[in-house]
């Protein structure tokens, strides 16, 4: 009798793509499901939307502080500078630790989620919010919020590519707290500002996180990895 253990043998690529299929299919219904919705201006979604954003902004409108900081925060988050960082995470990734692969992974899906994210936009070609008295305001097409699908990608795969050298449970906790902390605030960021609806900020998180998961599922040969 044989006692000795074996590795589970790495999964197959039929395999892979079918993890991968199974937060893409997901990922993408929402996406085009709720498109369709605000390209057809779905009244029900419309009069939600328009309901939300108008007491966010009566919310943010008052206090300073928290318009400052918002305001700020949206500069922070601007997907080209969270990939310009993240682009220096994968190099630090693939030329100190070794991570090759996984960095390579990593800047491949953050450019994708980028060009995801613009492509719908000129596909649904929705309006940003019109408001009366606006908090703030920002060019360009509202859905899905580009700040909510990039920030979402970007911070789930900053975990994901460090989660080898996080060794420890409690860092592991850490590291995913702070990365829903960082897309919370972001999402709220474009609501309470009055430049996003509040579809836009879901399915673009909805979105940001799915294809990460769908890509990485579809890369990961073997457990661990």
């Amino acid at each position: 009798m044989n006692d000795t253990l074996t590795a589970p043998a790495p999964p197959t690529r039929a395999q892979r793509l079918v993890r991968a299929l199974t937060y893409a299919l997901p990922a993408a219904a929402v996406l085009f499901g709720v498109g369709l919705l605000v390209r057809s201006e779905w009244d029900p979604l419309i009069r939600l939307d328009d309901a939300l954003i108008e007491r966010a902004t009566a919310y943010t409108r008052p206090r300073e502080g928290l318009t400052d900081f918002l305001v700020r925060w949206q500069e922070l988050t601007q997907p080209f500078k969270l990939y310009l960082a993240g682009t220096a995470l994968c190099l630090w990734a693939w030329l100190a630790k070794g991570l090759r692969t996984r960095a390579a992974w990593a800047f491949i899906t953050m450019m994708l989620a980028w060009m995801v994210g613009l492509g719908a936009k000129y596909l649904f070609q929705r309006a940003r919010p019109v408001l009366e008295d606006p908090v703030s305001t920002s060019p360009g097409y509202s859905f899905p919020s580009g700040h909510a699908l990039n920030s979402a990608a970007w911070a789930t795969i900053v975990v994901l590519l460090l989660w080898p050298l996080l060794r420890s449970r409690a860092s592991r906790v850490v590291a995913v707290a702070a990365a829903v902390a960082m897309v919370t605030v972001t999402a709220s960021d474009r609501v309470l500002l009055g430049v996003h609806f509040p579809s836009d900020v879901t399915v673009g998180v909805i979105t940001g996180v799915g294809l990460v998961l769908a890509s990485y599922a579809g890369y990961r040969r073997q457990e661990g990895q």
